[in-house]
């Protein structure tokens, strides 16, 4: 039986280069995703050693492609979208026309067809929203008004670029073919959007319906496997689908399957179970765009790679800062905006790949798009430190963007107790400790989960624990308790380690699964383990000798409460 097959040794040297970048580019405090696309440059052709598959890769590449549009989907907020609509969306609109227009001036000056032009500039329009949220999570940035604003910004974008994806094929058509009349361009456009409605109709008309009823059934059936399986069923074959029944993109099908997901009570449990695989398959995405791009242009066409990272990281962030300042809103948020969205990411790729495989888009394009996306990612938290320092200027308080946040809880809160986790287990300590009048403050990570705590009247902070900041946001220096809930020992272990610098007098109490588990939160300096089965086991033995005919003898020790 071999041992080496060409798919086994790219999914292998995928993995392992992406992980060894990855890792050294968040050491250097830089995105994972500069790592991931350096990876692909190694394993490119135009790189000595190591060679991927050519063909291989941007299958793996598209199905990364599936996977990320479904997550987009999943987390598209019509809601959230609605708040900040009178920012978001006018300014997102203006930004992508004129991003659009340097694209045609930049072809214009390179001998470019106008076609080509109009892919470029709407290459470089779009921000990363993979690269604004962890910019936002690490400036604890997420939860203020210019989050809000900024998530919704990527939104319209996004939804701008599924369009374009859309559009894109029926323009190529006529663009290149013999006539190129306005009656065949408004032939194909009207055409495609006939595909798209009879594609949209059908998915709110019966997808609506049939895929959450298809999942209420099978999480009925306890099955986690099983439910992960229909999970990527849903997103692999709705694209598949979309693209062969209706004539639609893959990514419009992806991107209409997780965003009906995100309608149904089970969206959280299918974002969660079927992340680890979208991560995966992302990363190949990124390594397979990495393996298209010829380094050499970095010093063959110096000038027009600086054109190009110009329009991304200056002219962008003049439009985005301006828009901001005309419907109203402080120089100081107006700053970090427009630093935040100044760097192009994976929809940039997307739309490159697209406009190459249509014949719209000269390979030079796309190695000008790549490079500006390395450079604009790499140089964009030097940017926003910038903007920080700039708008702290304005600001009454910190230079930090602390000035922003909205504080989840009261400032003269103290003897509190800390709840770590809001899930099954922290959810019940939180109505029980409340019921008794106990003041709680709860980190979580999720967003439902922190809405839930909120909902139920409890202060809630997003974000990590691990992260000291945000430990800090919940003043364990006036806390009395701790209670870390999560299931997650390694991630237990960090969080009372670093509870235990703030404050050594805190008492800090953690849930275990095994013995292994108790010792370990003990060694990193938890006052208790409390094993979930253990107690259980307990309790439930407990009420068997309170029962007749066991009832008298020799009883089991109390279960800790």
């Amino acid at each position: 039986m071999p041992h080496h097959t060409p798919l086994i040794t790219i999914l292998v040297a995928g993995f392992v280069l992406a992980f060894v970048f990855g890792s050294l580019a968040q050491r250097l405090r830089l995105s994972p995703l500069v790592g991931y696309l350096v990876a692909g440059i190694i394993a490119g052709p135009f790189t000595p050693g190591f060679v991927g598959d050519q063909e291989l890769a941007p299958q793996l590449a598209e199905i990364g492609v599936i996977l990320l549009m479904f997550g987009v989907g999943l987390h598209f907020s019509v809601r959230d979208l609605m708040e900040v609509k009178a920012v978001a969306v006018p300014g997102a609109l203006v930004r992508i026309a004129a991003t659009s227009l340097m694209g045609l001036g930049f072809s214009y000056f390179m001998g470019w067809p106008a076609s080509a032009g109009l892919v470029f500039g709407l290459a470089l329009s779009v921000a990363s929203t993979v690269v604004l949220l962890r910019t936002l999570e690490d400036r604890r940035l997420l939860e203020t008004r210019m989050g809000r604003i900024a998530i919704g910004w990527v939104i319209v974008e996004d939804v701008a670029m599924v369009l374009a994806l859309v559009l894109l094929p029926p323009l190529a058509e006529v663009l290149q073919g013999e006539q190129v009349g306005g009656g065949d361009l408004w032939t194909a456009i009207w055409t495609t959007f006939a595909k798209v409605g009879g594609f949209v109709a059908f998915m709110l008309l019966v997808g609506r319906r049939v895929i959450p009823w298809i999942l209420e059934r099978v999480a009925g059936t306890g099955s986690r496997e099983l439910f992960t399986l229909c999970v990527l069923a849903i997103a692999l074959g709705v694209a598949f689908g979309s693209a062969e029944m209706f004539g639609v993109s893959f990514a419009l099908g992806a991107f209409f399957a997780g965003m009906l997901l995100n309608e149904s009570e089970f969206s959280h449990k299918a974002a969660s179970d079927t992340l680890p695989l979208r991560d995966a398959f992302a990363v190949l995405f990124f390594v397979s765009v990495g393996m298209l791009f010829d380094p050499t242009i970095l010093f063959e066409q110096p000038l027009q790679v600086l054109a190009t990272f110009l329009v991304i990281v200056l002219a962008k962030s003049l439009v985005a800062f301006g828009t901001m300042r005309i419907v109203g809103n402080s120089r100081s948020m107006s700053l970090r905006l427009s630093a935040s969205l100044a760097q192009i990411g994976e929809f940039s790729f997307i739309l490159a790949g697209l406009g190459l495989q249509l014949g719209m888009l000269p390979v030079e394009g796309q190695d000008l798009i790549l490079a500006g996306a390395l450079l604009s990612i790499i140089v964009n938290p030097l940017l926003f430190a910038w903007a920080d320092r700039s708008a702290a200027l304005d600001e009454v308080g910190p230079a930090a963007p602390q000035s922003l946040m909205e504080p989840p809880i009261p400032d003269d809160i103290q003897n509190h107790v800390i709840l770590i986790g809001h899930g099954r287990v922290g959810s019940e300590l939180g109505r029980l400790l409340t019921e008794k009048h106990v003041p709680v403050v709860v980190i979580d990570g999720e967003d439902d989960l922190v809405e839930r705590a909120r909902a139920a009247g409890l202060p809630a902070i997003r974000g990590n624990a691990v992260d000291e900041r945000v430990l800090r946001e919940a003043q364990p220096e006036r806390a009395k308790t701790v209670l870390v809930a999560i299931p997650n020992v390694l991630e237990a272990g960090e969080v009372i380690a670093n509870l235990r610098r703030i404050n050594p007098g805190l008492t800090i109490v953690a849930r275990a699964h095994s013995d292994a588990e108790v010792k370990h939160l003990l060694e990193h300096g938890a006052d208790a383990a409390v094993m979930a089965e253990r107690e259980l086991a307990h309790s439930l033995a407990e009420m068997v000798m309170a029962t007749p005919p066991y009832r008298g003898d020799h009883r089991l020790p109390p279960a800790v409460a």
